[in-house]
């Protein structure tokens, strides 16, 4: 049986970073590599890929210009878009997730680094296609492993933002499972079927907020003592107080930083 393999474009003006891509990927992906968004465009017309890999800095058109005119056409604003970028500060990715690209992967990269967020981002995107279309992909490379997130602890992120939500879930998903979730109404059936070691929770949302959602965990037993970290843009002496009166154990500000999000999850996930 033929195995249809992924189509990922990986546009850089690098010719060295597309040569590596294209050696890295292409025994599992068929790759189209080309050297600048104009091209990219072009071939759009043709074939329509599974996944952009998208450099930010090029010349004439850069990634970012490149993304905003991907989303702008009905006709590709659903195709994933992976930044990669030697620029990696938390504020740059965090603009780039709110412009819609998934996630960014910073250079120099290595081989496991840009298969496993390629394999996630197409998971995500692919949930039941990705694996049957191209088997290879998880079982030769995780042969004794058939599920990579088994036995990391759970988190659940609630936020109405999307690109805050696709933040914590680039950050903190190599160490623990993320589920999040944007629609707060939603939170009570969600955890029937799963169970959370960690909330995140936005403090302000529409309709439901975060200190909406405390009285619904801390009634269920099995959540009585599971901590619960507010995600704010509100750093009052009035409301740290506020938040651990509402049951929270520790804020997070906006925009968010990747050490200080990773620290304090560490720090209180049981």
């Amino acid at each position: 049986m033929e195995i249809i393999k992924k189509k990922i474009m990986m546009v850089d003006d690098d010719p060295l970073i597309l040569k590596i891509g294209r050696h890295f990927l292409s025994e599992s992906y068929e790759v189209y590599p080309l050297p600048s968004a104009a091209k990219l465009f072009e071939i759009l017309e043709k074939v329509t890929p599974d996944l952009i890999l998208l450099d930010v800095v090029m010349p004439e058109m850069g990634g970012v210009e490149a993304l905003k005119r991907l989303k702008a056409d009905e006709r590709y604003a659903a195709i994933p878009v992976i930044f990669v970028s030697s620029i990696g500060d938390d504020q740059s990715v965090f603009e780039h997730l709110k412009l819609g690209a998934y996630s960014n992967i910073a250079k120099p990269f290595t081989s496991e680094e840009l298969h496993n967020r390629i394999e996630n981002c197409l998971k995500d995107y692919f949930p039941v296609a990705s694996k049957k279309d191209n088997p290879q992909i998880e079982e030769s490379r995780q042969p004794d492993k058939l599920d990579p997130d088994e036995g990391k602890k759970v988190i659940l992120a609630i936020d109405d933002a999307p690109e805050i939500l696709r933040m914590i879930h680039l950050l903190l998903r190599d160490t623990y499972k993320i589920y999040t979730l944007s629609e707060p109404k939603k939170f009570e059936a969600l955890i029937k079927n799963i169970q959370p070691d960690l909330f995140i929770l936005d403090f302000k949302m529409p309709e439901v907020s975060g200190i909406d959602l405390i009285p619904i965990i801390r009634k269920n037993p099995r959540y009585m003592k599971t901590p619960v970290i507010f995600l704010t843009s509100e750093k009052s002496p009035a409301f740290v107080t506020e938040a651990v009166r509402q049951g929270a154990c520790d804020f997070v500000l906006k925009p968010i930083r990747a050490e200080v999000l990773r620290e304090k999850v560490t720090k209180h996930i049981k």
